[in-house]
């Protein structure tokens, strides 16, 4: 429940501050809260609606989840790493690798949902394991991003300005170390452990060990 109230909210506030706000931007608050609960409401609507999808997909709430995160989360994950670490991507790479895996994704899906009816190349692009899929589909959006970044301009220093990892200046590294502090590093380390420990314990090879 914690989690559908934190996506309707997301939705919602999206929806109403950086679309319906944008395009009409004397709207009142009241207004604004009026847009905000339809939003809501479609959302939820959606979601139900999206119920039957879900079922075609897996029989197994979880397995499902890791399968639409597979399809659809890539092209965000590539988007996020090549633009902190590599200052020649721009915004036409991004935006081509964003919208291209997003369709990859949904095309993926919807042939999944298909598949009993499909053969040949179809039904092995429909039926390859979701975590194969998600290598894939991040090599693709990387590939796309790239390609695109260096036939068009490249982004100007103003641009990235602070912006990636080999553009950052003494002042933003010290803003950034200024918001943590030794007690952060252990706990943070701690955590890190604890994870690794967990993981360790209950791999096929801790319980066996």
């Amino acid at each position: 429940m914690s989690s559908l109230a934190s996506v309707y909210n997301a939705c919602s506030t999206l929806f109403t501050l950086d679309i319906y706000q944008k395009i009409k931007p004397n709207t009142t608050e009241k207004e604004l809260v009026k847009v905000g609960r339809i939003a809501t409401a479609s959302v939820v609507l959606l979601g139900t609606l999206w119920i039957p999808v879900m079922k075609g997909i897996s029989d197994t709430l979880y397995q499902y989840l890791q399968s639409v995160q597979s399809y659809l989360a890539p092209p965000i994950a590539a988007v996020f790493l090549l633009g902190v670490f590599v200052p020649r991507i721009n915004g036409k790479g991004a935006l081509t690798a964003m919208v291209s895996g997003f369709v990859v994704g949904i095309l993926r899906i919807i042939l999944e949902l298909f598949r009993h009816s499909l053969s040949g190349v179809l039904y092995a692009f429909a039926t390859l394991n979701f975590l194969y899929f998600c290598i894939l589909l991040f090599i693709f959006s990387i590939v796309v991003m790239i390609v695109v970044s260096l036939l068009t301009e490249k982004p100007s220093a103003a641009q990235l300005n602070g912006l990636t990892y080999g553009t950052t200046v003494a002042a933003d590294k010290a803003q950034s170390r200024a918001s943590w502090n030794k007690r952060d590093l252990v706990l943070s380390l701690a955590i890190v452990l604890v994870i690794v420990l967990i993981f360790a314990y209950f791999s096929p090879l801790g319980i066996a060990g």
